[in-house]
């Protein structure tokens, strides 16, 4: 069954917790989708796993909907989210639903998810004019890195703390249909999930969300340097890849790769004429 806006509400509603994970391409969200997961995140880390910046600030819209649109073909049930780069929606209204619409035609998501609070929420009002869903972000927002002087933990401040709860309330109100909230203290995640009627999904912000995602490349061992303290190894797939990719060298190195079980054979009459021919 497809996953859709009305489905990720109605796990809220019942308790049933909503699991989403990354994915960019289509073999991965493949597998993903047919392990029954409610929904991909298209996330514009991309430029970090996929492409190797230092941040995700130089991915472009051409990225995402490139990357988007090879999700989508292998999501057939997961509601797919693709994230708005940066500054895809920050110098205007008009640039914001222009960008989300591209995303849902040319990349064939479900719906977009952007970055900020208040600041943001013409943008959201808009974009759900439009007819296109909406998935917020707040907390530590990758976008504004340059801003939180790197990647911290945000809203353990009094004042901070309310202004995350307001920002939520009022990106409810433009509406939005689901928050990301990452990277924020677990029991302030709490009395922000319990204050929404949309769902919540966290990324280190503990497990009082309705839903959790992670970086498919955390949560299985493929991520190169530092990894997050909330993301959780569920599998070591980066040394059984480097296993595979070393034995491979070793074989083909000693001529045992490939062999006869992974080689093509010819008729004898016609391998022996061709020999005579050619001597």
């Amino acid at each position: 069954m497809k996953n859709t806006v009305s489905t990720l509400l109605k796990q809220k509603q019942s308790g049933e917790k909503i699991t989403m994970l990354t994915a960019y391409d289509y073999t991965t969200a493949r597998i993903i989708d047919e392990c029954g997961v409610n929904s991909i995140l298209v996330g514009d880390s991309l430029g970090m796993v996929m492409l190797g910046y230092e941040n995700t600030l130089p991915v472009t819209m051409e990225d995402m909907i490139h990357h988007t649109r090879a999700v989508a073909r292998g999501a057939e049930n997961a509601f797919v989210v693709a994230d708005m780069p940066f500054m895809s929606y920050q110098a205007s209204v008009r640039e914001a639903v222009l960008n989300a619409g591209r995303l849902i035609k040319e990349g064939g998501a479900n719906a977009v998810k952007l970055e900020g609070g208040a600041e943001v929420c013409e943008q959201i009002r808009a974009i759900v004019n439009a007819s296109i869903p909406v998935v917020a972000h707040l907390g530590l927002t990758p976008q504004s890195v340059n801003v939180f002087g790197g990647f911290k933990v945000q809203g353990k401040s009094i004042d901070k703390a309310k202004k995350l709860i307001e920002d939520a309330l009022k990106i409810q109100e433009a509406g939005a249909c689901a928050v990301t909230l990452e990277g924020i203290p677990a029991k302030l995640a709490e009395i922000i999930t319990s204050k929404l009627y949309i769902p919540t999904i966290g990324i280190g912000a503990g497990n009082g969300c309705d839903g959790q995602v992670l970086v498919y490349h955390d949560m299985l061992g493929l991520t190169v340097g530092h990894t997050p303290k909330f993301a959780k190894r569920f599998a070591d797939i980066g040394e059984l890849m480097r296993k595979g990719i070393t034995d491979y060298i070793t074989e083909v190195k000693n001529g045992t790769f490939p062999s006869e079980e992974h080689t093509y054979s010819i008729d004898e009459d016609v391998i022996n004429e061709i020999a005579k021919e050619y001597e």
